[in-house]
């Protein structure tokens, strides 16, 4: 079998494992951190992770590829739908209802990590892997903000508050999780970000989204008028 066919079978049992895994914890909390360790690890698998720098040890230069599915206008446009969807599902729902609030937490928790990627880029101002092969090259000041992975944080952000939210319900939800281990092997792909990057941006989107969800009630949609709280399906 070819290097790649292994490498996919690998990511297919490893999902299997996850799944089982997950039926097995038995808190909240052990489930998030399970969910986000696989993802890690499929991650991993994906990008044939092998011991150079970084941080970890994992970190190297994937060789260039912005065609196919990892093409540089798929990522964009991925980032683009999901955060339309957040925002059009929460206007439509409103706050009343599941999945509308959901959907608000989702917003939340988009919201604060990429505020929060933006300024940790302002403080580690790491150079990308398109800018150099080392990737040890931190503090290089402006121009320089690969660390940590702004677009894997969003989108792990957006998806995390539906997987805490159906987990129970409807166990493939954990599905989602795929979208932002897609999302960091493409940015790897194009030579955006290095292993740790991504890892970083997965961990943060997680937070983010188990913060959101464990509010009572979202912080932007109070912000609005009664009306978003109602949802726009409820005033026609």
């Amino acid at each position: 079998m070819r290097g790649c066919d292994c490498r996919y079978a690998l990511v297919s049992v490893s999902w299997v494992v996850f799944v089982l895994d997950l039926g097995k914890a038995r808190t909240v909390r052990r489930r998030f951190w399970l969910s986000l360790m696989w993802a890690a690890y499929l991650l991993l698998i994906c990008t044939g992770a092998s011991a150079a720098g970084g941080p970890l040890g994992i970190d190297h230069r994937l060789s260039y590829d912005d065609s196919g599915i990892w093409k540089r206008s798929n990522q964009i446009a991925l980032l683009e739908i999901m955060v339309i969807g957040e925002l059009a599902g929460g206007v439509w729902e409103g706050g009343e209802t599941r999945l509308g609030k959901t959907f608000w937490q989702s917003i939340d928790s988009s919201a604060l990590a990429g505020i929060s990627a933006q300024g940790l880029k302002y403080v580690f101002t790491r150079s990308r892997p398109g800018q150099t092969d080392d990737p040890n090259q931190w503090f290089q000041g402006g121009a320089h903000y690969s660390f940590p992975s702004g677009e894997v944080a969003a989108v792990s952000a957006i998806v995390t508050p539906f997987v805490l939210e159906y987990r129970h319900d409807y166990p493939a939800v954990y599905a989602l999780e795929l979208l932002p281990v897609y999302d960091g092997v493409a940015r790897m792909k194009v030579q955006g970000h290095w292993q740790t990057d991504v890892l970083a941006g997965l961990a943060l989107g997680g937070l983010t989204g188990y913060y959101a969800h464990n509010r009572d009630s979202p912080f932007i949609l109070g912000v609005f008028s009664h009306g978003f709280m109602i949802g726009l399906h409820k005033q026609f």
